[in-house]
């Protein structure tokens, strides 16, 4: 938000800087991100001075160039040539010197030089308004009061000052600061309590009163609880024209565009006191009454920029007798606002349900200054006093007769809440005892009505702009901010008992170790949103719609749910990267998703039971994962790439490759994959190659290979194992190898287990490294090579206990797999 330093200077009196102000603002949490300076012309008229034409002759090669001689205040006559038809000896002029830069209608800039006219030097420009942004005309050059001194700068002659504008970055809960008044009490509340106590300030609207009794527009309210209160005032006789100056300065100084004196009151007091106001064409409201009420279900309604809403039944509209005029809170309509032809409006100025704006705010995509604070809440008892206020306005700018009767339609009055604050739960909660005395001063100074104050607690009425304070700790946040919280002290002890090495520190050890050696390996870590959008699970069955977990209120149909896998988050990178020619990718994940189980709802002691959170580990890999160069050829990603980077990363976190199973996936992703878990049933993962129609949903045309691992479960097995360090083997291992003839049905998995099952202690490794089928080969079978590596870490193996295991695996590969020795 947008706060000028010179409009918050009506609100109160200090002497800061706008570099102190922006201090002081942060320190009581409204962050302020930048002071930048704004000039009401561009420019700030520097290098132009007040000039006496001391001669002027024409030009002997033109008709209508003069040559003229002009004092600068230096001491000096200066050569300009001057082609304005008004010049004359004698005049007090405005003079661009050389070096000046000049801006202008459309935003180009040129440069004053020193220049040959005609084959006559000039040294300079005589200026007219719109030269200079002063004025519109062209007609001449501009001549002035002939007692200016020469020299006198032209910023100096014109009353130019520059504003600074105050970039405040608000917090949703600190509404009541979306104004240059509500940032001014915040201001005012700091200088009371650290500087100079400043005068705050509000305008006054005693002059308020109705003139004429009779004529007013008529307010009808149908529902009361989405609009709680609603105020209205009718001035008829208005002038619409363009606003003077001064207001059209503030308002383009906070980025604003002025448009007429009508809307402009009404945008200045947005800005100025945080509530929003519309104002209606009395002529355009059928049948002088204004309605508010719900639309009509499907009713089709366009709002000032031109765009069709199909509207809701539960959004709240401003009506006539006839039509809808605006979306309540929200946006005006097309052919309801003030106009040039304009002579009678009527003012609104209500307070809205904030979840009403904001849901219909959501449902039409649209985001306003009125919204947005709506939404938060506003201040629902400072109606009437911001309506007189713009009435006011309205008469001093635009003319007109206030008529009566007033509107004002707020039957049940919303009071202000009452909170007590004990003092020493105060200094607990702070860690440093600020004297009560203190504590109530600046209560006060944040216009907190102290009810009750005692020797032990005080209690307080809070203003009901202040939507965020209705607990003690509040109050204790609102007393500390202003109190500064770099005066408390930060002791030099820490009194904790530090648990040795928890769970979660022990997971986020084990994530930072796979990620160090996923990084090594060549992977890239990216972060995605935890929101999603449901299409993508549209057509799946085992991750289908209906176990997402849906939000309230969506952003957009893209964030509309919770992601249920890493998967597609990744995708989305992916085909970010492939579409910018980046495609050899190496990504993972670490990440947390969300599942729904509809079967487990309907308990309503256990509202929660549905939803469940789990913690993953995805794994994207596509393209080369070898570049070509002149020793060896380019290599594409495989499947095997990717379970290798399973199972460096099961080895790193201590689970040996006899503790996992592999088996065939049915998952509906997957082309072609594997699901991984421990031989005792406990599900780790899955990795495979992506199916086409997975792919087709992120519009990637090359293979993507992809695993997801349960991160949780990971480091439950892992936390059970203790890495020990032993010496290397002082003998040499012995290698046998064994052809064998097996059927077709039987996987390498059971002939490793069974291997392993005959030979625990010195069997250290068994590998594949054949597999043949075809031809002098029975019908049905198939031929295993693999390669027995036995080691005892103490003693040098003997023939006959080679003999011995050899012969006890061969039994049970016989026996219990049927296998034959080739």
């Amino acid at each position: 938000m947008n706060i000028s330093y010179n409009w918050l200077k009506k609100y109160i009196d200090f002497d800061l800087t706008p570099d102190e102000v922006a201090a002081a603002l942060t320190s009581t949490g409204l962050e302020t991100g930048s002071v930048e300076e704004v000039e009401s012309i561009r420019g700030g008229l520097r290098g132009i001075v007040i000039g006496k034409v001391l001669t002027c002759v024409e030009h002997p090669n033109s008709d209508h160039l003069h040559i003229t001689t002009v004092d600068l205040g230096d001491g000096e006559a200066t050569q300009i040539v001057c082609g304005a038809p008004n010049v004359a000896a004698g005049q007090t002029v405005v003079v661009a010197t050389v070096g000046t830069t000049l801006y202008g209608a459309e935003g180009e800039e040129f440069q004053i030089k020193k220049s040959k006219i005609r084959g006559v030097e000039s040294f300079g420009m005589i200026c007219a308004e719109d030269e200079i942004g002063v004025g519109n005309s062209h007609d001449g050059i501009i001549v002035i009061a002939e007692d200016v001194k020469p020299g006198t700068p032209a910023a100096e002659y014109f009353g130019l000052t520059s504003d600074y504008v105050l970039e405040v970055d608000l917090t949703p809960n600190r509404i009541d600061a979306a104004s240059h008044y509500g940032v001014a009490r915040d201001l005012g509340a700091w200088l009371s309590c650290h500087a100079k106590p400043g005068n705050l300030t509000r305008p006054s609207v005693e002059a308020f009163a109705i003139e004429a009794p009779e004529g007013g527009v008529k307010v009808r309210v149908d529902n009361t609880e989405a609009c709680p209160r609603y105020s209205g005032v009718t001035i008829t006789g208005v002038t619409v024209k363009e606003s003077p100056k001064w207001l059209q300065d503030l308002l383009s100084a906070v980025g604003l565009r002025p448009i007429n004196n009508i809307v402009d009151i009404t945008n200045y007091l947005l800005h100025a006191m945080g509530q929003p106001l519309h104002c209606f064409d009395i002529d355009k409201i059928g049948g002088g009454e204004v309605i508010v009420r719900n639309a009509e279900q499907g009713a089709k309604f366009v709002t000032l920029d031109g765009v069709e809403h199909t509207l809701d039944s539960r959004d709240l509209m401003i009506c006539n007798t006839r039509e809808p005029m605006c979306i309540a809170g929200v946006f005006g309509g097309l052919d309801s606002g003030v106009t040039e032809s304009t002579t009678s409006v009527f003012l609104e100025s209500a307070y809205f349900n904030p979840t009403s704006v904001r849901k219909t705010a959501r449902r039409h995509g649209l985001n306003t200054d009125s919204s947005f604070r709506f939404e938060r809440g506003v201040d629902p008892n400072n109606t009437t006093y911001v309506l007189h206020l713009a009435a006011l306005m309205v008469k001093e700018l635009a003319g007109g007769t206030i008529t009566g009767p007033e509107i004002d339609i707020y039957p049940s009055v919303i009071e202000p809440a009452e909170v007590t604050l004990d003092f020493d739960y105060a200094t607990r909660l702070v860690g440093k005892h600020i004297p009560s005395d203190t504590m109530i001063a600046i209560l006060k100074s944040l216009e907190m009505e102290i009810v009750n104050a005692g020797e032990k607690d005080v209690t307080v009425k809070v203003p009901t702009y202040r939507v965020d304070v209705t607990r003690p700790c509040d109050v204790v946040e609102d007393i500390l901010r202003i109190y500064g919280y770099n005066n408390v002290e930060i002791s030099s002890t820490v009194h904790s008992s530090l648990s040795y090495k928890s769970r979660e520190d022990e997971e986020n050890r084990l994530r930072d170790l796979i990620s160090e050696q996923l990084c090594g390996e060549g992977f890239n870590e990216i972060l995605n949103n935890s929101l999603t959008r449901e299409a993508y699970y549209a057509d799946l069955e085992q991750m289908s719609a209906g176990h997402c977990v849906r939000l309230l209120n969506p952003l957009s149909n893209d964030l509309n749910v919770m992601r249920q896998t890493l998967l597609f988050g990744g995708l989305e990178s992916a085909s970010h990267n492939i579409n910018r020619r980046e495609s050899d990718l190496l990504m993972y994940e670490f990440g947390n998703v969300y599942i729904f189980n509809p079967e487990a709802k309907g308990n309503p002691e256990a509202v929660l039971a549905p939803y469940r959170q789990h913690s993953r580990l995805g794994i994207w890999m596509s393209g080369l994962i070898r570049q070509p160069s002149w020793a060896r050829p380019a290599a594409e990603v495989t499947f095997y790439d990717l379970k290798a980077v399973v199972a460096n990363i099961l080895r790193r976190l201590g689970i040996s490759a006899s503790e996992i199973k592999y088996t065939t996936s049915a998952n509906e992703i997957y082309a072609a994959g594997l699901d991984i878990s421990t031989r005792s049933g406990k599900q780790i993962g899955s990795l495979g190659i992506l199916a086409k129609k997975i792919l087709n949903k992120a519009d990637i045309k090359q293979a993507v290979m992809y695993a997801e691992l349960d991160w949780n479960t990971l480091v439950g097995l892992s936390v059970k194992k203790k890495v020990t360090f032993a010496a290397l083997p002082k003998t040499q291992a012995v290698k046998r190898d064994l052809a064998l003839l097996l059927d077709k049905n039987i996987t390498m998995e059971r002939v490793e287990a069974t291997v392993r099952a005959s030979e625990k202690r010195l069997l250290k490794d068994i590998s594949l490294f054949d597999v043949y089928e075809g031809r002098n080969l029975p019908e049905g079978k198939k031929s295993y090579a693999i390669t027995l590596t036995l080691q005892d870490d103490e003693k040098t193996l003997q023939d006959k206990q080679i003999e011995a295991v050899m012969s006890k695996v061969i039994t049970n590969l016989t026996k219990q797999l049927g296998a034959e020795l080739r």
